[in-house]
């Protein structure tokens, strides 16, 4: 355990100096490989449940102090040694003795500050967190700016939006109809007892989330794994075979390989950043699928566009991923409120940009993962007051809900998804 919450403590120091969680955790584990299995999933709970509840444990870590801890390696690690006491099934003994332990050898004077701050937090825990709770930081683990903003947007639903983003994800994969059937991969998902169920044409809901080298059939294309919320992209923009389809920011690839598999086309995969095409490029040869990849800015197409217009275009735009903060905890807090301004400049001007390059009569999927209007409905209402030759669509497709309209453009995360917008958008003489 000690090698894990130390590593820990490291990973979220990173995080909490600016660095992202994904990077500061593959770092760390690359430097590490000595590492079995056990211990790096251990480590990863830990990075991620510390950070996903951070806004609680400094509020409990403050009453325990007299006075800041100026040492960071020390404060994270107490918080990390704070998660597992709350919400581990670590042994608490254990945990405490670890910590003191790994304190002792850098700085023997402050294991007796550790030792104290633990067991004082084991025997005064209840009354630590009401008090914790009585802040909304402390209460909902969100930077007050957040929880301020969707108040305002959701009232009465924000606590359950709130309380929804520090659950764990659940883990969905899309089945790849041009090579099994998602009934015949459910029974094979039960030959390997693994539970599951159908929730969406091509989405299966693990009851529990596993390795992806556990899953059957997954490294010869069979599936992939896709959030359900995700999987309404492919469906939403209605392509057919033969169309010529853009994906204007296609990495790592899941949408533009769903688009591939719902229908026979002539695809665009876009991205500037080579290193995330080429993820694109491993998604489309383990799914044996075929597109055309190219590396490009979507605001600067002067820069790679031939000119020929695209029937189709999905415009999966960058955003704060407020949608998905339950898979990503480290982004609530390295965003600042100011960013929610800046990533809507960035999608206007993309959505300007691409609109050029699409033909008349033509569709375009404007998509985020994000929960703020912001940089949903406030964008697309600008787009819509700039471009007489736009009009909104409703939401439907015909293999979802029966064909019957979607209720809102605006997903919330529960326990089946996670939380998207999408606007349809229709290019009309």
């Amino acid at each position: 355990m000690d090698v894990t919450q130390q590593g820990a403590s490291q990973v979220v120091c990173q995080v909490l100096g600016g660095r992202n969680l994904n990077q500061a955790l593959s770092a760390f584990l690359r430097a590490a490989p000595g590492l079995v299995p056990q211990q790096r999933a251990a480590l990863q709970d830990l990075s991620y449940g510390t950070l996903r509840f951070y806004g609680q444990l400094v509020r409990v870590l403050e009453q325990l102090l007299h006075q800041p801890v100026q040492d960071t390696q020390l404060r994270c690690l107490l918080l990390v040694a704070l998660y597992q006491l709350q919400y581990s099934k670590a042994a608490p003994h254990a945990v405490v003795d670890h910590a003191v332990r790994a304190v002792r050898k850098r700085n023997a004077a402050a294991s007796g500050l550790v030792n104290a701050v633990l067991r004082n937090f084991l025997r005064k825990r209840d009354a630590l967190l009401a008090v914790a709770a009585g802040s909304e930081e402390g209460r909902y683990s969100y930077p007050q700016w957040w929880i301020d903003a969707v108040k305002a947007q959701y009232g009465e639903r924000a606590e359950v939006i709130l309380l929804a983003g520090n659950q764990h994800p659940p883990m969905t994969l899309r089945v790849n109809r041009r090579r099994t059937t998602p009934a015949d991969y459910l029974a094979l998902l039960a030959q390997h007892d693994i539970q599951a169920s159908l929730i969406e044409p091509d989405a299966v809901l693990l009851q529990r989330p596993v390795p992806v080298d556990k899953l059957p059939g997954f490294f010869d294309g069979l599936v992939s794994v896709q959030d359900a919320g995700a999987q309404y992209a492919a469906h939403l923009l209605d392509v057919h075979d033969g169309m010529c389809v853009l994906d204007a920011c296609a990495a790592p690839g899941g949408k533009s390989t769903h688009l591939l598999e719902v229908a026979q086309l002539d695809l665009l995969a876009l991205d500037k950043d080579a290193q995330r095409l080429d993820q694109v490029r491993e998604n489309m040869q383990r799914l044996q699928l075929h597109a055309r990849l190219q590396i490009g800015d979507a605001v600067q197409p002067a820069d790679w566009w031939d000119g020929k217009p695209f029937q189709r275009i999905l415009a999966d735009v960058p955003c704060s991923a407020s949608g998905v903060v339950r898979r990503h905890p480290d982004i609530k807090w390295l965003r600042r409120a100011e960013d929610i301004e800046g990533f809507a400049q960035q999608q206007a001007q993309i959505l300007s940009a691409l609109w050029r390059l699409l033909a008349s009569d033509g569709k375009l999927l404007y998509a985020t993962c994000s929960i703020f209007a912001r940089e949903n409905r406030q964008v697309i209402s600008e787009f819509l007051q700039q471009h007489d030759d736009a009009r909104q669509l409703p939401l439907s497709a015909p293999n979802l809900n029966k064909g019957q309209l979607l209720p809102d453009d605006q997903f919330l995360p529960d326990d089946q998804h996670d939380g998207f917008f999408y606007a349809l958008l229709h290019k009309h003489a």
